[in-house]
């Protein structure tokens, strides 16, 4: 492309969900429907929430149609669909202790799916917050007698959380997120879901959501070590923190504040950036940007270099080089 293109601001989607509450709009602002709302879909292109552009050049644009439309601004990206999704998650109550399968089992068992690797950026939570993230049975076969037997709290593994903590969920990690959490959660763009355990919550027309027992019986990986806190221990670099990398993403974060102006190289198919404290700008060859939190852009192949001045955060993601 010739010229540098602008950043790409994205409309979310919002979900109702039984656990979500309504911080999507006290806290970010969202327009948000009536009733509990949980999930925020900030950046996606997935059948079951695609995101629109919010003014632009490709102003009511799905992002699925960029992609499949004007490919050139993902230049170098393979496959066929946008490969990330991002979401900003509100949990009023506990969310389900559930499990995700990897691509092979998705493909094979959920009508061509990807998998589902994901990581959570604690936003916020309570003073005692909690999260689970991992299990104890040793195999399908403890596994499945711990189930009968009810012994959820002998299973699962609880870590103590505070906001900025990062966790690396990979698929077959039992996990959980609790109540009283706000996560900006990075993964690739699926929607399966394994529940192990749902708290005999009744939805509101009196039924119980379904369970998934076998298949997270056949996901799990039971020899899979469970974090002992969150932490981020990366080292920052100029205001930049690189805070995991497999081969689906790479997550920054970067953090503007006074005397600190950090500079990205957006030189990848495409960048998510979401924006989860503060406000600033985001400068580009293109032009500048006034964002605040709970706002989303990507930025296109060829945006340049990124410029984030002012006193905010930012979560990045790209998907590696090969």
């Amino acid at each position: 492309m010739s010229a540098c293109p602008e950043l790409i601001r994205l409309k979310p989607v919002l979900h109702n969900n039984i656990w979500g509450g309504r911080k999507l709009h006290d806290v970010f602002g969202y327009d948000i429907p009536d009733g509990p709302v949980g999930e925020c879909w900030g950046i996606s292109a997935h059948p079951h929430g695609d995101c629109t552009v919010d003014g632009g050049p490709y102003d009511g644009c799905t992002l699925s149609q960029l992609w499949s439309e004007h490919h050139e601004l993902f230049e170098g990206a393979e496959g066929d669909r946008f490969p990330l999704l991002i979401k900003i998650l509100d949990a009023r109550e506990d969310l389900s202790i559930q499990v995700h399968p990897d691509d092979e089992y998705a493909m094979a068992n959920e009508n061509g799916s990807l998998g589902k690797h994901e990581c959570w950026y604690v936003m916020d939570c309570d003073e005692d917050g909690q999260i689970v993230v991992g299990q104890r049975a040793h195999d399908r076969a403890e596994f499945e007698q711990m189930v009968a037997e009810g012994r959820w709290n002998d299973m699962v593994n609880l870590i103590p959380i505070k906001p900025g903590d990062f966790f690396d969920i990979k698929p077959g990690t039992v996990h959980a997120i609790k109540g009283g959490t706000q996560i900006l959660e990075t993964q690739q763009s699926s929607d399966v879901t394994y529940r192990v355990y749902d708290y005999d919550r009744r939805q509101p027309d009196g039924s119980l959501r379904e369970l998934h027992l076998k298949q997270a019986a056949d996901v799990i990986d039971y020899d899979a070590v469970a974090p002992a806190s969150g932490d981020v221990t990366a080292p920052e670099e100029n205001g930049i923190t690189k805070l995991m990398s497999c081969k689906y993403f790479e997550v920054l974060r970067i953090r503007a504040r006074e005397g600190q102006t950090p500079v990205a190289a957006q030189d990848y198919p495409f960048m998510c950036l979401s924006v989860v404290w503060g406000e600033g700008t985001i400068t580009s060859p293109a032009g500048v940007v006034n964002v605040k939190r709970g706002d989303h852009f990507v930025a296109p192949c060829g945006a340049g270099e990124l410029t984030f001045e002012g006193v905010f955060s930012v979560i990045a993601s790209y998907v590696p080089k090969a």
